[in-house]
């Protein structure tokens, strides 16, 4: 079955247009290193250059936030990771 990665619209430039991703893994960050392997290009939109997730970004798994801990959040087969882009603007 897998997990299932909602991408927010401004990053599937990244993914080829897909909004759902389907990858495997134990954690949120197991799940985000299987989503950068098939999309190499996500790196950036998601993590700085020592790993850490960019502030911009929320998690959600099962529509719940996975703050303060994104990466380290346990996931099982048949959840969904929701990647949330945060706006900002006048």
């Amino acid at each position: 079955m897998g997990i299932k990665i909602h991408i927010h619209k401004t990053h599937r430039q990244f993914t080829n247009g897909s909004e759902i991703v389907e990858v495997g893994g134990k954690t949120v960050g197991d799940c985000l290193d299987h989503l950068v392997k098939q999309y190499p290009d996500m790196r950036e939109a998601l993590f700085d250059k020592k790993r850490k997730l960019l502030n911009i970004i929320e998690i959600y798994v099962n529509m719940k936030s996975t703050y303060p801990d994104e990466l380290a959040k346990t996931v099982s087969d048949g959840d969904e990771i929701y990647l949330i882009f945060m706006l900002a603007g006048g």
